[in-house]
Parts: C-alpha cells; structure tokens; sequence
C-alpha cells in the first residue's frame, strides 16, 4: 500500500522578481504544515535567492537546468509525483509564456507536464499587472483551470503602492489547502502513533506475534503530518518505508514499546494506539536456538496492558485512541465495552473475522467516540479511515471549522 503518500508534495516554483525573498518565509510555513517540498526556481532569479538557501530551507536538492541528468527525464518525474506546483512569485513575463504553452526551462517543463492543480501568485509593479496583455494572460490561464492569485494592494518596491504586492504566506496557504482539499486542524500538535505488530523472542530465530503489518499506523502518521502535526510513530516490526517528516522510532518487544510510551506520552497532545501488541510474552528466552527434541512448552508471562496504562496516567488535555481486534458477532458492542472497559476517548474496532484487515489496503469496523456516536466502516481504504479518525482527534483537541 503506497498510495497514502500522496498529498503532501509540492513544486514550489519561484520566478525572478523582487519579492522572491518573501517566497522562503512560504515555504517555511508550508514544512510546518507537512508539506513536502521541492523548490524550482528560475536561472533569473538566482539574482535575488541562491540555490544555498532554498536547499537549506527545503531540506531537497534543487534543480534549475533542463539539461541535468536528462536519462532521468527529471522534469517528467518530478510533474508526476507533485500534488500541486504554486508559483511565488509569477512575474509578468511568467505569466506571458505559461499563456503561450511556452517550455523553454525546467520550471514551465514541469507545469506543462503535470496535470496537478497549479496556483500562480503574481507579484510585479500595478503598471504591469494592469497591463493589458498581462490581463489578457491571466484570463487565458483562469480559462484552463489554473488557480491565479489577485495580488494584495500596498507597499511595493521604492516609493510605489497599489495592486501587485506579494500576497501573505497565509493567503496563498488557503489556496493550497482548497486546492488539495485539507487543512491544518492538527497544526503544531503533538501525535504519537503506535504502529505494527509486537514480537516476543522465544529463542534467536522464534517469536510469539500477530500480522499486524503497520499499514494503519502508517496511514494515520502521514495523514497526521499532512494537516499540520508534528508526529512521533513507535514502530514495532514494520517493514514500510519511514515517513518524511515523521520522527520513526523502531522497536521489537510490548515491553519496549512501553519504555518509548512512557518517555514521549506526557508532551503529547494525542497518543493513538493502533500497534497490536502481544498479550503474552515467554517468561525467559533462550540465547541459544531450541531444539525441536526440546522445544516442548513455553512458560508464558502477560505483557503489561499499554493502553491501560496511558489512561490512567493520562491528563485532562490529552486525547487517547485505542484499537480493538474483533470476531464473530455484536462487533460494536463489544467495541463500546472496551471502550468504556479501557476508558478512551475514541475506540476503532476492526472485525477481523477469517483473519481479515492484517496486511490490507482496507479495513471494516466501527469507529466508536465516548460521547456515544458512532462511525460505520465499510470497506474503506485505511487512508480513508484515517482521515475520518483524525477529524474527530482535531474535535476533541478543541478544533473549530471557521
């Protein structure tokens, strides 16, 4: 499953005018958001910010030349895996060879090749906004779909003022967010995400676990980062890629995963527990391979209840979210038992009957909330289960859609 690594990418294309500069306090505020970003800027305007600072403040390698690695096709590439390309600024002479279809550097390359929702935020003296040909343009663009931002009112370079100043980063932020349909109701919160299956050693080769494979987990980290969280995933025996921007802390045992909990739950604002963890561990463990002639019976011990744990050391402003693994009938109900039983906020019940969910790209199950509601999952996209769940972590945190 890879397709919840979509979302968070963007092309942040940046033209040769003045206010370049207030472009790198943009994509300061796009990382914060969880944003992935890749900066294009034109060779011209190299003048005003060099290539030193948008790959400091990118953390990504920038490309400025068509020419470079072209077995790579980077541009192709690079207009395939973007979410959205934002121009900031869009000069007037931009705007002129976007209008005309033009392709005649690495940035209007990737534009004309992705088919991504495409922001352009012109900024450039009233005289060459208002002119009539760069109006022109801008109807031409709009006419295709693409998202031209009215540039603010004010201040411009020297003694001048009007229409053509540099929008706010918030301002334009709006539009990527419309754009990509999210917002940043988790912006500045503190989520750790409990993701996988425990595994108890018996000897070096042989485990007690469960085929939790992270897929959940993993799909609530990115969806978490996406709308602004800062996102901590304790890992136990997954085999996914790590997520960018999501601090990854990999373990083995219930009994390590605790140590983590313990260490980062009390500056979290959200603590979700979608790991399966092993109910049982071996009372000791071999550092030899145990023969089959001896390997008659295993002294068993419980594993601590981690999410117990949580609840009752948790405070008046945190959010807990528990899992439950389910078979046979009256699913929800015995979900809400659990859930009142364990004493969470929000409680996921998968039905895991004939060993479903483990491993797939969808889930089924009911998404049970402490003041009584609850969310029927059928057959959905574990994506789309983590964006339903999180909706309702960003209301108990006190979100309000304005």
């Amino acid at each position: 499953m890879q397709s919840y690594q979509r979302g968070r990418e963007i092309v942040l294309g940046v033209g040769a005018g003045i206010a370049a500069y207030k472009s790198c306090d943009l994509l300061r505020r796009l990382k914060d958001r969880g944003f992935l970003v890749t900066v294009i800027p034109t060779s011209a305007s190299l003048h005003f910010i060099g290539v030193a600072t948008w790959e400091a403040l990118s953390g990504r390698p920038v490309e400025t030349e068509l020419w470079n690695n072209v077995h790579k096709v980077p541009h192709i590439a690079t207009a395939s895996r973007c979410d959205v390309i934002v121009i900031a600024p869009t000069t007037a002479d931009l705007l002129a060879r976007l209008a005309s279809g033009r392709a005649d550097d690495y940035l209007t390359n990737v534009f004309i090749s992705s088919d991504a929702p495409k922001i352009l935020v012109p900024a450039m003296h009233p005289q060459m906004w208002l002119n009539p040909a760069t109006q022109a343009n801008v109807a031409t663009l709009r006419q295709r779909g693409v998202i031209v931002v009215e540039p603010d009112v004010g201040r411009l370079t020297g003694e001048d003022s009007g229409i053509g100043r540099f929008p706010e980063s918030e301002r334009i932020i709006r539009e990527v967010q419309e754009a990509l349909h999210v917002n940043a109701d988790l912006l500045g919160r503190n989520i750790l995400i409990t993701a996988g299956g425990t595994r108890e050693r018996i000897d070096p080769v042989r485990y007690i676990g469960n085929r939790s494979s992270g897929l959940q987990g993993y799909a609530l980290a990115w969806e978490a980062v996406r709308r602004g969280a800062k996102v901590k995933v304790i890992s136990a025996n997954v085999t996914l890629p790590d997520i960018e921007g999501v601090e990854t802390f990999p373990v083995e045992s219930a009994e390590e995963m605790q140590k983590l909990i313990l260490q980062f739950s009390p500056e979290e604002d959200a603590i979700i527990m979608s790991a399966a963890v092993a109910d049982v561990r071996p009372v000791s463990h071999s550092a030899e391979k145990i023969s089959k002639e001896h390997f008659t019976e295993i002294a068993l011990t419980r594993n601590p209840d981690l999410l117990r744990g949580i609840v009752e050391a948790k405070s008046a402003r945190q959010v807990i979210v528990g899992f439950a693994a389910e078979t046979g009938i009256d699913i929800e109900k015995k979900g809400r038992a659990k859930l009142v039983a364990k004493g969470v906020d929000i409680l996921y019940v998968n039905d895991v009957s004939g060993g479903a969910i483990f491993g797939e790209e969808y889930t089924e199950g009911s998404l049970l909330i402490d003041d009584g509601r609850s969310i029927e999952v059928i057959h959905e996209l574990k994506e789309t289960l983590a964006t339903k769940l999180l909706d309702e972590v960003a209301l108990k945190l006190g979100y309000v859609n304005e």
